[in-house]
């Protein structure tokens, strides 16, 4: 989240002590105090010793209550909100509560129905818990702090439950998804190492376009996509996905954007935060969205390799440098979203506002009431704003925000639950709304195939239907199920 601001976190001294917390719990049995003998069925196993996990002490109430408490982020007490962690050595039928007490937010969508989301061993794909079973609150036992307990009931015995903030995406997952693009050695499509992060993870850079239409006297235009630099915001990487998995399609809307636009993804801006299963910053405790304007080599290296090459470009007189958005998940509203900059010019200022009215069309879970335009001192740090000011007046740099939870639909009274499909589906029509704004629509029934085999062709909605998102056909539903990566 782009926008959360200072005085909505507190230090870890101030929650009691738990900044002292720096390293996850491993394997740990927790037992009734003063048992000795050998563990038994019901003594819960917790751990979260693995990629993006999260858990940093397990406290025994009683058999049936648990306090957990996050870890912070590496080197930064300050931000304690993402979790992720196992439990398992259960009892079958066990019925627990876990209270999790040392939010560094105060607000939070648990207060508007949002729930922790779960899997096992037996049931491998992740669902939200029942929102009647959560509770958030402001607890006398642990000074008043926000706490969100939530009832659980294990029902199998040999399963192992994992329990998260949100659904994770990992960067191993990124790795093999990135993987299974290139051994498809699409013409369009090019994947490159842009440099490293300090523990050596990958920084990858996609480039997708058709290189046959680029010709040196018309440019193409060119939009920028980054995701991750917060790595607690999982959902930034579904969209990411989305945006992906469309742009290098058959389906005849990517193809025509593809002849018309080339397309920067830098899918996970933070590698080493998401790893170490960070809610905000980096290995080295920065959160890399307040130091776009001067970022070091050495210790924001991945920000640093980034900013390089978009100022290059900028600085090309043959690149049209037109978009730069960021993606982000938001901890305290529904929807998706947008924040732009601030212009003087009423023409910049309309203009500014087209692509989120289009999404806004094409995607019946954006907000543009939502939407805001500003430029506060504290953002003056953030991708969006540092490249507003650095790039000419016919470039656009946005915040993307999408909620942690759910969105509502124009008429509707109750909120939707995103899921990973629907975070996925956000981003497909934010790829499809360049067609849009670069008025492309009417090469559609030209460059339409008359014939569809390719069995990762997404199905074809007619263009001129608003609010409808992009479908998928079976075949293109069963590609996606073979290539997800279990972690």
């Amino acid at each position: 989240m782009e926008e959360s601001t200072v005085r909505d976190v507190e230090t870890g001294s101030e929650a009691g002590g738990e900044d002292a917390l720096v390293g996850n719990v491993n394997k740990l049995m927790v037992s009734p105090p003063g048992y000795s003998g050998a563990p038994r069925k019901g003594h819960l196993v917790f751990d979260a010793c693995f990629e993006s996990g999260n858990l940093g002490r397990v406290d025994y109430i009683s058999e049936f209550e648990f306090d957990l408490f996050i870890r912070p982020d590496t080197c930064n007490p300050r931000f304690r909100v993402w979790f992720n962690f196992t439990v398992e050595n259960v009892r079958e039928t066990q019925r627990v509560i876990f209270n999790v007490v040392n939010f560094s937010k105060t607000k939070s969508l648990y207060r508007d129905g949002m729930s922790p989301v779960v899997k096992s061993t037996s049931r491998p794909k992740w669902q939200r818990l029942p929102p009647k079973n959560v509770y958030y609150y402001r607890c006398p036992d642990h000074r008043r702090n926000y706490v969100m307990s939530f009832a659980f009931c294990f029902d199998r015995e040999d399963d192992v439950y994992q329990f998260a903030y949100c659904y994770p995406y990992t960067y191993s997952r990124l790795q093999h998804y990135l993987a299974s693009l290139e051994r498809r050695n699409l013409p369009y499509l090019q994947r490159e190492q842009l440099g490293l992060s300090v523990q050596q993870r990958r920084l990858d850079l996609l480039t997708i376009t058709n290189s046959d239409h680029l010709s040196p006297e018309k440019g193409k235009k060119l939009v920028f996509l980054t995701a991750r630099v917060h790595p607690g915001e999982s959902p930034a990487s579904f969209i990411c996905q989305g945006v992906i998995d469309f742009l290098v399609s058959q389906h005849p809307v990517a193809q025509i954007l593809r002849d018309h636009v080339i397309f920067k993804i830098v899918p996970m801006l933070n590698p080493d935060g998401v790893y170490l299963g960070n809610y905000r910053c980096s290995l080295m405790g920065f959160d890399l969205n307040r130091h776009w304007q001067d970022p070091s080599p050495w210790a924001q290296p991945t920000l640093h390799a980034v900013k390089q090459l978009i100022v290059q470009m900028n600085q090309d007189p043959r690149v049209s440098l037109e978009f730069y958005i960021d993606v982000h998940a938001h901890s305290t509203m529904l929807n998706g979203f947008m924040y732009g900059n601030v212009f003087e010019e009423e023409e910049r200022v309309q203009r500014q506002a087209v692509f989120p009215r289009l999404l806004c069309q094409n995607a019946p879970d954006f907000s543009f009431s939502n939407t805001s335009f500003n430029k506060d001192v504290v953002k003056a740090g953030t991708g969006r704003r540092f490249l507003g000011g650095l790039l000419d007046d016919t470039s656009y740099c946005y915040t993307l925000e999408v909620s942690f939870y759910s969105y509502m639909t124009a008429g509707s009274t109750a909120p939707v639950p995103y899921t990973e499909e629907t975070y996925m589906k956000l981003g497909r029509n934010v790829a499809r709304t360049f067609l849009d704004y670069y008025k492309l629509n009417n090469l559609i029934k030209d460059n339409r195939p008359t014939h569809i085999k390719s069995p990762e062709v997404m199905s074809q909605t007619d263009s001129n239907t608003k609010g409808n998102g992009v479908g998928r056909d079976a075949a293109d539903r069963e590609r996606e199920k073979s290539q997800s990566v279990r972690h």
